[in-house]
């Protein structure tokens, strides 16, 4: 059974730095890329970061670019997002998902975690 599940959300001010984890079980975690995604209340759902399968690769949403960074342990089945420079709006819901190939599209990760709340106060 696949599982995906997130950590590390809850309440933190504006300017603070902060990780989330991703912990996989289920499936061969080194042979799939990683994203995060966030739903910001009464939005869609975003795409927010990627790392491919060996970590090589890494992209991010503009809006994240430079602030947060995501990194992966292949050992621990395990992704991260390290997230500096918090602001109120990065306030969501952060999910993690695992896809067969590395890249942006929604539609292209088959496994999401439930999602951690994450809250930014100013």
């Amino acid at each position: 059974q696949v599982r995906l599940v997130e950590s590390g959300g809850g309440l933190v001010q504006a300017g603070a730095s902060l990780r989330l984890s991703c912990a996989a079980s289920g499936f061969t975690f080194s042979r799939y890329a990683m994203g995060w995604f966030r739903q910001a209340p009464g939005k869609e759902r975003m795409f927010v970061a990627a790392i491919s399968w060996n970590g090589r690769t890494t992209g991010y949403a503009d809006s994240v670019k430079g602030r947060f960074t995501i990194f992966r342990d292949n050992a621990k089945n395990t992704v991260y997002l390290q997230m500096n420079s918090l602001k109120p709006e990065d306030t969501a819901v952060y999910f993690c998902a695992a896809s067969g190939s590395f890249g942006q599209s929604e539609p292209a990760y088959g496994h999401w975690g439930q999602g951690t709340q994450r809250t930014v106060s100013s």
